[in-house]
């Protein structure tokens, strides 16, 4: 689990690097058994920068909400229990509060087809989960509802979460709807942008199936 607990951290510092995490917002997590072969799953602890952090500061929970660490898992455990627990090709999360992702939020609206990348979260369009409170329960049934079949969400008025196979391609998502989101800001300071049929993202939908992974969904 050591392996996992470092990947993590790394994630971790890669998110502040890029941007898309700035302090102690943001968390993330990824699936691993114990060393009892219990299934559960690593998750950043609460309240604590990223560059204080080390691979020993990672939470070990079950899926019962059973955590086992010298510190607190993030405040938004519930989400990442929900996601993994209900998703089992999902392998990581990521939640960000990153800049264009989070103030896309604060419209709580769905990200349009503006762009055909909006396929990579799985649909015609990147949901946005209603408001609620920070680590909630309510806030992870939204989550899980807005993740329904796709690799993305925003969270209204809070952020952005991410999921894929592993914790790469969980950061390539985050990476890309980020864009995404910067993108789509930047139109609508000029007006309402052409948008892209539904017949029209069917062929994209088709294109990415020999496409790289873009399409395959966990």
């Amino acid at each position: 689990m050591q392996e996992q607990r470092q990947q993590l951290l790394d994630i971790s510092r890669e998110l502040c690097r890029l941007g898309l995490n700035r302090g102690t917002s943001g968390n993330a997590s990824v699936r691993v058994s114990n060393d009892d072969g219990q299934p559960g799953f690593l998750i950043t602890p609460s309240g604590m920068a990223v560059d204080q952090m080390t691979a020993d500061d990672m939470v070990w929970m079950d899926f019962s909400a059973n955590w086992v660490g010298h510190r607190q898992p993030s405040s938004e455990w519930r989400f990442h229990l929900d996601i993994l627990q209900h998703r089992p090709q999902i392998n990581a999360v990521i939640h960000t509060h990153s800049m264009f992702a989070t103030t896309l939020s604060t419209f709580r609206r769905d990200i349009p087809p503006f762009h055909y990348m909006i396929a990579l979260a799985g649909g015609d369009t990147i949901r946005c989960a209603p408001y609620a409170l920070f680590g909630s329960q309510l806030l992870s049934d939204h989550a899980l509802a807005a993740l329904h079949g796709r690799k993305a969400c925003l969270l209204a008025n809070h952020g952005m979460i991410a999921i894929d196979g592993d914790l790469h391609k969980a950061l390539r998502i985050t990476e890309e709807v980020e864009t995404l989101c910067e993108q789509y800001l930047r139109a609508l300071q000029v007006g309402e942008p052409h948008l892209l049929t539904h017949e029209e993202m069917l062929e994209v939908h088709e294109k990415f199936k020999g496409y790289g992974d873009w399409a395959k969904q966990p």
